[in-house]
């Protein structure tokens, strides 16, 4: 399945190691903004009905805000937490879409 399709794996490996280059931009990514940070913006200036209803429903996060807990104190760490979330995630991708080929397939 690599060679078939290598150079897409070779764009995704430089896509998950170039991801920490966010944490240099000053501010934060659009679209993930806590519900402070969307009363505050200029951009929305509310907090919409579903993200107040839902915005605390999962606080259980394997790697919360991109980050290895107790881990954030350097940049250098803080680009490992993003790297380490983004293989994680698509490793996550890769085994659903694997398991449901399968499914599929029987």
């Amino acid at each position: 399945m690599f060679k078939r399709y290598a150079k897409l794996w070779w764009a995704l490996g430089a896509l998950i190691i170039l991801c920490p280059l966010g944490l240099i931009a000053t501010g934060t990514a659009f679209g993930e903004w806590g519900l402070d940070e969307l009363i505050q913006s200029d951009e929305v200036g509310f907090i919409p009905q579903g993200l107040a209803k839902f915005g605390d429903f999962w606080q259980h996060a394997v790697l919360p805000d991109y980050s290895i807990p107790g881990m954030t104190s350097t940049f250098t760490q803080s680009a490992l937490g993003y790297i380490l979330s983004a293989v994680v995630g698509v490793g996550l991708v890769l085994l659903i879409i694997t398991l449901l080929g399968k499914i599929v397939k029987e």
